[in-house]
């Protein structure tokens, strides 16, 4: 059993608000648009991460972090990258590989719009965070943790703050 905290497009800002989740986590996936390492150096002090880097990271980021990261965890093969898209409408970055080699989980950041559905054409489940950071568009902060359990996601849970 791994307890997941998913976050994407923190844009620089690392807060309590997240650490206290980041303690409470096994391990804490961040999907892009860190803005800086302080981020990603504070959430390492206090758990594995596994991340990429997004269209607004500079060099040093983009040095230390992939623009895809795929991985096992538990059964399943997780597929992160910053923009992806999501089902039906994916990026042509992403859709060749998504359709020869589909992951369990497919996860993305980039549009700041939480969403997590079932692409039921590829078998996969498709998640994105929102935005947990404090600069861009969306009305609320946003991200997801949950549960894998062998091949099992249980427990999935929006946190939420308003802007």
């Amino acid at each position: 059993m791994t307890k997941i905290l998913l976050l994407s497009d923190t844009h620089s800002y690392i807060g309590e608000d997240i650490l206290k989740y980041v303690k409470q986590a096994d391990e804490v996936w961040h999907a892009g648009d860190i803005g800086d390492l302080k981020v990603t150096d504070a959430i390492k002090k206090l758990k594995p991460i596994k991340a990429v880097y997004g269209n607004i990271d500079n060099s040093k980021i983009r040095g230390e972090f992939p623009e895809h990261n795929r991985f096992k965890c538990e059964d399943l093969d997780v597929w992160i990258t910053h923009i992806g898209g999501y089902p039906k409408r994916y990026s042509s970055r992403v859709k060749g590989e998504l359709e020869q080699n589909p992951p369990d989980i497919f996860i993305c950041g980039h549009s700041h719009i939480l969403k997590v559905m079932p692409d039921k054409k590829l078998k996969l489940l498709h998640m994105n965070p929102g935005a947990i950071g404090k600069h861009g568009f969306h009305k609320s902060r946003t991200m997801l943790r949950f549960i894998i359990d062998g091949s099992s996601i249980t427990n999935l849970e929006v946190i939420e703050y308003k802007r």
